[in-house]
């Protein structure tokens, strides 16, 4: 092995991808044969396994080998031992949202993020806490709460970033101010070695190090190998490794020195699963304040605020975190009513600032002592303590790594040069010269990270589509190396190096210090079978780079515009950077298909980069034909979560609508695109009919029949036709008396409010009517196609809308608003419908004019006539209304209306559409309710209204059995005394029959 040569390593030949015959496919099944004689976890070689595990959250594409998720230790002992005899490459992986390329290679790589979670024990007396590698911090967290004590370290991934990725990466956080990085919060570590020793790895005494050193076997070899290490290169590990906090780049030898205790476990913490594999770990926790608040400083711009961080530090707070004003600009494009955004104090520029204590009143005093003396620096600022509003302040700081990949002009942004870190005394300083580097090279990029601890991430649009592009992104990263370590910074803060910085190390480290790395390295694992070249002997930092070497070759002439996007649906697919959001167990939307299966391929990141590799067509073959995509793409739900929980806004919904409509084409569909697909029409025509087709379902074998021949699940029930659609009831009812210039809404008669539920209909015209509206509808029958995009028939749904739109174009001309009732329906004219016809001026009309219920009686809220306050109501927000319309609106009616409302953060409903009732997704779809829903609905009291507007909302709820649903259109004409309210017929909250 070369001992320091970093120049040499620039011209080494890259390693090919499996793909591409690196690792040789014969061998590649042997590795698989093996693998599956002694592991009882799954062991996928499969073209869509590889392909999901091909990235992370970083620039970088290699195909492993395959793909092992142990089960037990046992699994991984296994694997190991297979690798080792086989000569193998091994990486251990968490959970892939490693920004520097770390966790992809071409090798097998161990999925710790499915299985080996548990956390082994908390012991509050000592402070201690013993985890699996694929605890989710989050959990651990959660763990260690009862006793006011928490892990330290918390990156912005907290709810789906495991231990072992957090070891391997050396993970911070916000809070590292207070707590330090994970090296300084690990205790001892128990790590099997490539060729199968397992050891305990912590601080060894010297006694205990000559002890160790005297063992003729492996472990004393590797302990005389270290010691080695040590005494070589002691001193200058003492006078070349950056003073500063979060000096993350390279190895931790500064852990082997004897002031340090020699400490193997802190040693181990961010080689980035070069030296060994984690089996288990025993880490320190901190105490948490049991009150915190929030002081948010204003500054004219980022590089004054830097200039403030050093007397911030002197407070000793818990976190100094930024946010700059780009990402304030992306977060109020996204959501212009984003009530975070109106808590921040005047400024271009703003420090979090978070201080703790054992009372409100207690952390409010430091958070105020924080404001009073930063005003004579001339900060701006609030203090805050309300949790909600805290939680919301720091979304927008959390968010941030995702939504910067989007610049507010529409560009790509990228990592690469992501979180350099400087002492915080020269942060200004660096800053300003990163600015001007970025100005030289044309480029632009938005700020964030710890100021506090001097570590700033950024990302930057480069060019990596071009060689040319790629070219300039090498130039500017030699340069900026060379900025931060002017100032006596560290080319990684916190992220660690991987390949996009492991080959500037020689920029950074004398060629000694090189040495020190190769031979440590070497102690742990002389073969060079663990994530080869990385840190050591490293791969070209523009060498891989994803969309560079993986560029689209399938035709993209597809139905959908994807206007947000510059390349179209190539540009779509390059959306997803791999944070994984969508991995999160909890909170908003994405992703419910996940949350059931746990299954990376069920996730909005993995359809992402399956479709991005179907693209490029090296290992996911067939085009749009796949059956790899295709089976990932069958349990999405086509929420629409994604939509807008995904930080850089992934729309997985109209990606499955795009492939449904290539993959099918000229081919026979699944039997429930044809029932439920043109299900407005088959309503239509049943209409007539409501009572013989209700009777028809209620014989058994008539409805298992239909249920077989439409593709639908058996467990489902058809649902009851109403006797009389709403498109009838409300033409037959008596004229208004209304004047003659009352103000026009034209009411959209969707088909399932129009066939199931008409009652709820005539409750919106009666509130609509007590507003002084004059409420019409369509002369002609009208669909907005929903059924039709989310199973994929986008011609027919063209067809469709074009037809509705000359239907509704009198209204339209005349200004007149457009009022839905189904969230779905209203979405889609809000959402896709320009998509889909991005060259009818009438569509982007419609687009504009369309309103929902609660928008329009948000307008009136001051003027309602409430007669019956004191309703409740436990809501669900339809998915498609989260993704494409918000709530405020409904919050504020509510209010208005007198309602005590609890919303549900319960995720989607489950059924989703078609999706629940589709033959083979029921244990899912009842998962996704399982997991909140329902256990809500049952919780609550018998006098709470289980309020829910959209249709697949209710019949889930409907057919758990558990009460029946309203809308709000039914709960404000109960409030208004209008409607079936004025009319005496039963309360939303009443069962059905």
């Amino acid at each position: 092995m070369q001992s320091s040569a970093q120049t040499q390593n620039s011209t080494a030949q890259r390693p090919r991808s499996a793909g591409a015959g690196g690792t040789g496919t014969d061998l590649a099944e042997s590795v698989r044969r093996e693998l599956a004689k002694v592991v009882r976890g799954a062991v996928r070689f499969d073209a869509g396994s590889r392909a999901m595990f091909s990235v992370d959250a970083s620039n970088y594409r290699h195909i492993p080998v395959g793909v092992v998720q142990p089960v037990d230790v046992d699994d991984v002992l296994a694997t190991v031992d297979v690798c080792h005899r086989l000569g193998v490459p091994l990486l251990p992986r968490g959970a892939g949202t490693s920004i520097a390329g770390q966790a992809v290679n071409t090798a097998v790589v161990m999925d710790f993020s499915r299985h080996l979670d548990a956390i082994v024990s908390v012991d509050p007396d000592r402070r201690r806490a013993r985890v699996q590698p694929g605890v989710v911090l989050d959990d651990l967290r959660k763990a260690a709460a009862p006793y006011g004590l928490t892990f330290g370290p918390d990156p912005s991934t907290h709810n789906r970033c495991t231990l072992g990725g957090m070891i391997g990466n050396n993970a911070c956080g916000s809070h590292s101010v207070a707590w330090g990085k994970t090296v300084d919060n690990v205790a001892e570590l128990d790590v099997v070695l490539a060729d199968g020793t397992r050891l305990t790895a912590g601080p060894t005494s010297e006694d205990e190090l000559t002890r160790l050193c005297a063992d003729p076997g492996r472990v004393g070899r590797l302990h005389r190998d270290l010691r080695a290490v040590r005494d070589t290169y002691g001193d200058l590990v003492r006078t070349e490794f950056p003073d500063l906090t979060r000096r993350v780049s390279g190895y931790n030898l500064d852990q082997l020195l004897p002031e340090q205790g020699f400490h193997l476990g802190r040693a181990l913490v961010g080689t980035e699963g070069t030296c060994a594999t984690l089996l288990e770990a025993e880490v320190d926790l901190v105490e948490s304040p049991p009150v915190r608040a929030l002081t948010v400083l204003g500054f004219p711009d980022q590089f004054v605020a830097a200039d403030n961080v050093v007397p911030l530090l002197d407070l000793r707070p818990l976190t100094i975190e930024s946010v700059d004003s780009k990402i304030v600009a992306i977060v109020r494009a996204r959501n212009p009513s984003n009530p975070a955004l109106e808590a921040l104090p005047d400024g271009g520029a703003w420090l979090y600032v978070e201080t703790g204590g054992e009372s409100v009143a207690e952390a409010e005093a430091r958070g105020r002592e924080v404001a009073r003396v930063m005003a004579g620096h001339g900060a701006t600022s609030v203090v805050v303590s309300d949790p909600g509003r805290m939680k919301a302040l720091w979304r927008v700081r959390e968010d941030g790594a995702g939504s910067t990949t989007r610049l507010p002009d529409g560009s790509e942004a990228y990592p690469g040069w992501e979180d350099a870190a400087v002492p915080p005394q020269r942060l200004g300083g660096y800053l300003r010269g990163f600015d001007a580097l970025l100005a030289e090279h044309g480029r632009q990029g938005i700020y964030y990270g710890h100021f506090g601890d001097g570590c700033i991430h950024v990302r930057i649009d480069f060019d990596l589509l071009s060689k040319e592009g790629v070219a300039g992104f090498r130039r500017f990263m030699e340069e900026a190396a060379d900025l931060v370590t002017s100032h006596g910074g560290s080319l990684s803060g916190e992220h660690g190096d991987g390949q996009a910085r492991a080959e500037l190390l020689d920029r950074m480290y004398p060629p000694a210090i090189l040495d020190a790395f190769e031979k440590f390295r070497s102690a742990w694992d002389p073969a060079g079978l663990m994530n080869p070249r990385r840190i050591v002997s490293p791969a070209k930092l523009d060498e891989d780079l994803r969309v560079f070497v993986a560029p689209p070759t399938i035709r993209a002439d597809t139905t959908l515009a994807f206007s947000h996007d510059e390349d179209g649906f190539f540009g779509a697919t390059r959306r997803c950077m791999g944070v994984g959001k969508c991995l999160s167990a909890d909170g908003g939307v994405m992703c419910p298909s996940y949350r059931a299966t746990r299954e990376e391929k069920h996730s909005t990141r993995g359809r992402a980069r399956l479709l991005f590799e179907m693209a490029n067509g090296e290992v996911v073959k067939d085009g749009w034909r796949s059956e790899e995509v295709r089976e990932a793409l069958d349990l999405c739900l086509s929420c629409k979560g994604c939509k807008t929980d995904c930080p850089v806004n992934v729309d997985m919904a109209s990606y499955k609508a795009e492939f449904l409509s290539q993959h099918y084409k000229g081919r026979v569909r699944p039997a429930s695109h044809y029932s439920m697909g043109f299900l407005p029409l088959w309503l239509r025509l049943a209409a007539p009919f409501a009572r013989l087709a209700n009777a028809a379902t209620k014989v058994r074998p008539l409805a298992a029949l239909a249920k077989r021949l439409g593709g639908i699940a058996p467990e489902r029930t058809i649902p009851e036709l109403a006797p009389t659609t709403f498109v009838r009831r409300f033409r037959s009812r008596p004229a208004p008396a209304l004047p003659a210039d009352a103000p026009r809404v034209l009411l959209w008669p969707d088909s399932f409010t129009n066939a199931f539920d008409p009652d709820l209909g005539m409750d919106a015209v009666a509130v609509l009517e007590s507003l002084g509206y004059r409420v019409e509808i369509p002369d002609k029958p009208v669909c907005c196609g929903l059924t039709w995009v989310s199973t994929g028939q986008l011609g027919t749904a063209k067809r469709v809308l074009r037809r509705t739109l000359r239907t509704l174009q009198p209204w339209l001309d005349a200004g007149i608003p457009v009022v839905g009732l189904e969230p779905s329906c209203t979405a889609l004219f809000r959402g896709e419908l320009t998509d889909l016809l991005p060259d009818e001026p009438a569509a982007a009309t419609l687009k504009d004019r369309t309103r929902t219920l609660a928008e329009v009686l948000a307008e009136h809220a001051d003027q309602l006539d409430v007669r019956r306050p004191g309703q409740r109501a436990l809501v669900q927000v339809h998915c498609h209304q989260h993704a494409e319309l918000g709530f405020v609106a409904d919050r504020k009616v509510l209010g208005a209306l007198g309602v005590e409302a609890e919303v549900l953060d319960s995720g989607c409903c489950g059924l989703a559409g078609n999706f629940g009732f589709e033959k083979g997704h029921y244990e899912v779809s009842m998962d996704c309710a399982e997991r909140k829903l329902l256990p809500a609905v049952r919780a609550a009291d018998s006098d709470v209204v289980m309020l829910a507007d959209g249709f697949s909302c209710r019949t889930q709820v409907r057919q758990a059995g558990e009460r029946e649903p309203a809308h709000l259109a039914q709960l404000a004409a109960r409030a208004l005394g209008v409607g079936s309210a004025a009319s005496g017929e039963a309360d939303p909250s009443a069962s059905r029959g």
